[in-house]
């Protein structure tokens, strides 16, 4: 204990250090900016260009010291020849340029999570140091080169990791950049150009890891990450909100983070739809069906158009209409996009019948000017070719008629009643997103006049007094700002992505033209019920020919050998070849079943016990049908700390105890039962109970 203590008294003196050299530099970015101030004094362009950047510079550094560093320093080296390293969560040097903290990310920092004792890189002892603010509380070493270590050198603790893994989970996902290990960081660091495929069971850190790598490439390339933008997708908003707090807390905080059901700006799905409609709607021939509904006529749409001109009836019947659609949209055209090219072809069928029945008429473009500003051709024109909304085009197809018609000759009878059938439903599924995606893509937008950009100093006609370096801090906002439907992003995360559909990446590859990718998941834990080779061939379309590297994780560190024993038991009786992860560490403590007849009150009361057996989370995964039943239940029950989701929203979550309700429900909700039984089985690390009135689950 006193050696302990010692130690953790020398480190807190280091720690100190750091922190008095954290308040200069605060207090010298502070003056930097207010001496760049000073500068347009001069008087001339030159001074008020340097002015900006001295300012812009100074701001941008005096932001990232002003952040909240919990745990600023969390990490020793000591090397072979006496050489010490300090790692953190951002780099600082001393009066003398000479390192105090290096960041986690730097090249010099490798080590601290590639090291092992096989190759121990030069490293004698790493260290993890404990931090409550600024005040150390307890340290966890590794002894990797015994054979090197000095006699007075001290190994404290158990080990950082294991310590680790005992704490108690928080309301979000926290950050590992203390406890990265080895197979972690080679993701991590993974060449930030080309694709990054990151597999993985469960436990093994794979969200962690993409959202570090995130973090990591906005500091070798800030330029190009954070220029471009950084668009991290999840399967839930339970499971984004879950995230949400990581990167934060690594000092980024320019990333998009988002659900798949709120890719398309202004829509918020999430629900899912039922397996047989999510299959269909998932599929790539839904792309066609599609495609066929963006080029028919909108329900009531006229089927001729009369008018007279000079005393003469011009008719065009439904035969010429069909024409100048089919001409119109000849070549992929988009229907919003050309609807004013469809007004010039009926305006053109109109003169040339004119010119026909009355012989001498006006040229085209008097006739065309006369006709197009008459209230019945634009009252046609409103209803023959209106400008649709993707929501609009995809509730045609409720209409079983058009559903049919639609998916003719690629769709089955009974997946044409499921899609209809599930439009029907009101309000819009995650799986209609992508969906909703595809008819942007079809429709297109209305051509748009040209506007000006507003001043954004004039307030009510009058120009405020401004300096050079306000209008040129709002040219750049001007130019950095990005458009609410942004499509150009320069990285994408993917996560759980063995559950993404071919319709889901063809929607997220519409913002990956010119982005590298990181691409996270397990096979083993698909929901998606949909043809494996359809979904390779869609997912492998979105990421083009980029170059791949892969990297697979190999150790569970969330659940105990206990719990992940009887997850892995359920996986493997009907699929006994799946290559899963290894626990780590032993409780002691199996997983608790519970049978009963009065569910509600047997969930309640297993509810309570895990809420006084663990210290952190508890969540309850339910059926997507049960959920909110279940919710009900615990109403009033630890709200801050405990959390029902579906089987579907645990997707990723972690959580210190974890109940499971109807084990047998969750098992055949879909044909995908038991990988999602599967999942919700392995989501605690301290606790899991299972509580049901069927116990044919453990069969």
């Amino acid at each position: 204990m006193s050696s302990a203590a010692e130690e953790i008294a020398a480190e807190q003196r280091h720690v100190d250090r750091v922190y008095a050299r954290l308040e200069v530099l605060k207090k010298e970015a502070a003056e930097i900016e207010r001496a760049g101030y000073q500068m347009a004094h001069a008087g001339t362009h030159g001074a008020l260009v340097e002015r900006d950047a001295m300012v812009f510079h100074a701001a941008r550094r005096r932001r990232l010291l002003d952040a909240e560093h919990e745990g600023l320093v969390f990490g020793r080296l000591d090397l072979k020849g006496g050489e010490i390293r300090y790692v953190g969560r951002l780099g600082l040097r001393d009066e003398n340029a000479r390192a105090l903290v290096i960041d986690w990310r730097a090249p010099a920092a490798a080590p601290f999570y590639r090291a092992t004792p096989v190759d121990p890189m030069d490293v004698v002892r790493r260290r993890v140091i404990q931090s409550s603010g600024e005040k150390v509380t307890g340290v966890e070493d590794d002894l990797l080169d015994p054979e090197s270590a000095p006699p007075d050198l001290r190994v404290v603790g158990d080990g950082a990791l294991v310590a680790t893994l005992a704490r108690a989970t928080g309301t979000g996902m926290r950050d590992i950049v203390a406890t990265i290990q080895k197979e972690q960081d080679e993701a991590i660091r993974s060449p930030a150009l080309g694709v990054t495929i990151v597999r993985g069971g469960p436990g093994t850190g794979k969200t962690a890891v993409a959202l570090h790598r995130a973090a990591y490439l906005l500091y070798n390339d800030r330029q190009r990450f954070a220029g471009g933008g950084v668009l991290v997708v999840g399967p839930s908003p339970v499971f984004v909100s879950y995230i949400s707090r990581v990167l934060p807390s690594l000092g980024e905080d320019e990333v998009t983070l988002s659900a798949l059901g709120s890719l398309v700006v202004g829509v918020e799905a999430g629900r899912h739809d039922p397996d047989d409609a999510a299959t269909v709607k998932g599929s790539l021939r839904m792309a066609r069906v599609l495609a066929r509904a963006a080029r028919d006529e909108p329900p009531a749409a006229p089927t001729e158009l009369r008018l007279l001109y000079r005393g003469t009836l011009l008719r065009l019947t439904a035969k010429d209409l069909l024409e100048v659609r089919t001409t119109v949209l000849a070549g992929g055209a988009r229907r919003n996009a050309v609807r004013p090219k469809a007004a010039g072809h009926l305006l053109d069928a109109l003169w040339r019948q004119a010119s026909g029945l009355l012989g001498s008429v006006p040229p085209r473009e008097e006739f065309a000017t006369d006709i197009a500003e008459r209230r019945e051709f634009t009252g046609f024109m409103r209803a023959w070719w209106p400008r649709l909304r993707p929501v609009d085009v995809l509730a045609w197809l409720a209409d079983p008629e058009r559903a049919r018609r639609y998916g003719n000759g690629m769709l089955s009878g009974a997946e044409v009643t499921a899609l209809s059938a599930s439009l029907a439903r009101p309000g819009l599924s995650v799986e209609d997103v992508a969906l909703l995606d595809e008819l942007d893509e079809l429709l297109g937008t209305p051509p748009a006049p040209p506007r000006r950009t507003a001043d954004p100093f004039t307030v009510q006609g009058v120009r405020e007094v401004t300096t050079y370096a306000d209008r040129m801090a709002a040219a750049r906002g001007r130019n950095t700002e990005r458009p609410a439907d942004y499509r150009e992003y320069a990285h994408i995360v993917v996560d759980e992505a063995q559950d993404v559909s071919p319709m889901q990446w063809r929607m997220i590859g519409r913002r990956a033209a010119y982005a590298s990718w990181t691409v996270v998941g397990d096979p083993a834990q698909s929901a998606w019920a949909g043809d494996p080779a359809e979904t390779a061939r869609a997912r492998d379309a979105a990421l083009g020919t980029r170059r791949r590297s892969e990297h697979v994780l190999t150790t569970n560190y969330r659940n105990s050998a206990e719990i992940f024993a009887l997850a892995a038991e359920v996986v493997r009786r009907t699929e006994p070849d799946l290559e899963l992860p290894v626990a780590v560490r032993r409780t002691g403590v199996p997983p608790r079943h519970v049978l009963t007849t009065d569910l509600p009150d047997a969930v309640r009361g297993a509810a309570a016990d895990l809420l006084r057996e663990v210290d952190g989370t508890v969540g309850v995964v339910a059926t997507q049908a049960s959920r909110d039943a279940v919710a009900g239940w615990l109403a009033g029950l630890a709200p801050e700390r405990l959390q029902t989701v579906t089987s579907l929203e645990a997707k990723g979550m972690e959580y210190d105890g974890v109940l499971v309700v109807e084990p047998a429900a969750i098992l055949t909700e879909s044909p995908a039962g038991r990988r999602t039984l599967y999942v919700a089985l392995s989501r605690a690390t301290q606790r899991l109970t299972t509580v049901g009135t069927d116990d044919s689950w453990r069969d």
